[in-house]
């Protein structure tokens, strides 16, 4: 088994991770800890308005975020994952300004990558995940490459491989089942 502690006590004191995803490197940090989400926006030059991901090794860890949400729409989550399906909830007042951007909803993801869901089991909870790049660069696809991109910016660095997806996730909105990135 992976020894995730440096990621967890960079995590717990605010820092801010790279990790491998499906499909992509990741760059992740508490979704609570609001200096770490700008911390975040910051490095990556994005704008704050789009708002981050929020993935989870299983269902159980996003249930606070998805408190209030309907019994179809559920079925409709549980059905889709784990997998490379983010959808768009309703947030319920849970998500703080800057993970939620300049929506009223917020984007979550249960993955399927065993690494992601060992480190969110680790960690005890959902992470931020974004792509580990700067805004309008293409996402780092190895651990090198985000070394070089963000050198010692980062509090850890998990290695581990990508998922073996060739895009990002399918991205949908929970309330109209309306696809917005196939």
């Amino acid at each position: 088994m992976q020894d995730f502690s440096a990621a967890t006590v960079a995590l717990r004191a605010g820092g801010i991770i790279a990790y491998p995803t499906e499909g992509v490197w990741g760059l992740g940090c508490d979704p609570d800890d609001e200096r770490a989400l700008a911390a975040l926006i910051a490095l990556k030059g994005r704008a704050s308005e789009k708002g981050l991901i929020l993935i989870a090794g299983d269902i159980a860890q996003l249930m606070p975020w998805l408190e209030g949400v309907d019994e179809a729409a559920m079925a409709r989550l549980r059905a889709s994952w784990p997998g490379p399906n983010t959808w768009l909830i309703p947030d319920n007042g849970r998500a703080l300004p800057l993970l939620r951007g300049a929506h009223p909803t917020l984007a979550v993801r249960v993955s399927d990558h065993p690494l992601v869901q060992s480190l969110c089991a680790a960690w005890g909870g959902p992470l931020v995940s974004t792509s580990a790049n700067r805004a309008g660069e293409p996402a780092a696809m190895s651990a090198a490459e985000v070394r070089a991109t963000f050198g010692d910016r980062l509090e850890a660095v998990v290695e581990g491989p990508l998922g073996g997806r060739d895009r990002p996730s399918t991205i949908r909105d929970l309330m109209t089942n309306r696809i917005l990135r196939a």
